[in-house]
């Protein structure tokens, strides 16, 4: 029996529209108590709360990441499992300069309007909450927990500005953290006494400086230094920087980051100091490869509901994201919802004051109901899930995706 997914779909907007005071108070309630990476305590509070009331069974600190949770409501019977992520950490210092209130309430709403409908769908609906998107890695940390076991697709929306995307590609990467030990003296009577850790960490942006004039233009290494002594008159013992590795893909991303190591390797030896360097295997992203049946699916419902999907260009400004890993295992989406016309620079203080505004909460609430009704069609078709399936292992026998292990 065929499924009408048309007033399926008109109830799921419904359920979304009737909630647009609640949704939008979530995401500002969010926006004014940022909490950075692992410390969202207060985000998944409201999050979960929100969903116990829509009726979903929820479990909080899932598969033992404390700011991590899952939701669950099933349908009529048996039939696929759809994941809607959401992302709720803030940047340090900054706040919510990348928008993640909004994806907070975007994957909220969209699980809120698929649970409304599935008395008529089969298969089941997971909303998951993944923490320390930042640099943390919380969707590394729930696919190695098995926090993704028994999905079989995951989508989720990222703000932006300009133009909206269906998908696009981002940057492998690493997070690193350097330490240079030395011996302290006195700067003035005692110099040929000491050891300057700093002068390490100096040495290592000048070998990472002269290293990316041989680097592929989608190579990426910055940093920043996180401990450079505590007195001018004193030699620093110790010292300590934090740096991102990326590259397109992560074939290349991980020669970037030999080249890197040796550079760090090459900075202690000609200092006389100590290397400590440490890859934060959490904050390992890989790159994303984005699913085309189903992204195709949300650009049709986005211009149905009158607004642009725009072709992801060559080259696309990009960063990391842990979406990216999970993308290696399954099929799965990541849109890019304009919530301004004009270009505003991510990370800014200016994307952070601009999250908030009616603007782009209008623009945010629209791209979940085009979520909403995605889900609903992988739910309802099995051909569009098979579809993308296929793509999947396709990608998988041409070495683009890694799949299940």
């Amino acid at each position: 029996m065929s499924i009408d997914t048309k007033a399926l779909g008109a109830r799921a907007v419904n359920a979304i529209d009737d909630r647009r005071d609640a949704l939008f108070t979530l995401s500002r309630a969010i926006h004014a108590k940022p909490e950075i990476a692992f410390q969202e305590r207060e985000a998944v509070l409201r999050l979960t709360e929100f969903l116990e009331s829509a009726g979903f069974a929820v479990e909080r600190g899932y598969r033992g990441v404390e700011t991590s949770y899952r939701g669950d409501a099933r349908g009529r019977g048996p039939g696929p499992t759809v994941a809607i992520l959401a992302e709720y950490d803030a940047l340090p210092e900054l706040g919510h300069g990348c928008g993640h209130n909004l994806i907070a309430m975007i994957g909220t709403a969209a699980a809120v309007g698929v649970q409304s409908v599935l008395d008529s769908l089969p298969g089941t609906l997971a909303a998951i909450g993944t923490p320390a998107e930042e640099g943390g890695g919380g969707k590394v940390a729930l696919l190695r927990a098995g926090g993704f076991d028994g999905v079989d697709t995951a989508m989720m929306i990222h703000p932006t500005s300009g133009r909206s995307l269906a998908g696009r590609h981002s940057l492998a990467s690493n997070r690193v953290m350097v330490e240079f030990r030395g011996r302290a003296a006195h700067a003035a009577s005692q110099p040929d006494q000491g050891i300057n850790a700093l002068d390490g960490i100096l040495q290592l942006f000048n070998n990472v400086n002269a290293m990316r004039q041989q680097l592929r233009p989608d190579a990426r290494v910055h940093g920043i230094i996180t401990n450079g002594g505590s007195a001018a008159n004193v030699i620093p013992d110790y010292a300590a920087a934090r740096f991102s590795v990326r590259a397109l893909d992560r074939r290349y991303q991980q020669e970037v980051l030999r080249r890197f190591i040796a550079c760090a390797e090459g900075a202690a030896k000609a200092t006389g100091t100590e290397l400590a360097l440490t890859v934060n295997e959490n904050a390992g992203y890989e790159n994303m490869v984005f699913s085309t049946p189903i992204a195709e699916r949300w650009t049709h419902h986005m211009k149905a509901l009158g607004q642009q999907v725009f072709e992801a260009r060559d080259e696309e400004r990009v960063g990391s994201t842990d979406m990216g890993n999970v993308m290696q295992v399954m099929p799965a989406i990541h849109p890019y919802i304009a919530v301004s016309q004009e270009t505003i620079p991510g990370h800014s203080i200016a994307f952070r004051d601009h999250v908030v505004t009616p603007e782009a909460l209008d623009a945010a609430l629209v791209a979940a109901k085009a979520l909403a009704l995605t889900a609903i069609d992988v739910l309802a078709d099995p051909r569009v899930l098979e579809r993308a399936r296929r793509e999947f292992e396709e990608r998988r026998a041409r070495g683009v995706v890694k799949g299940r292990q």
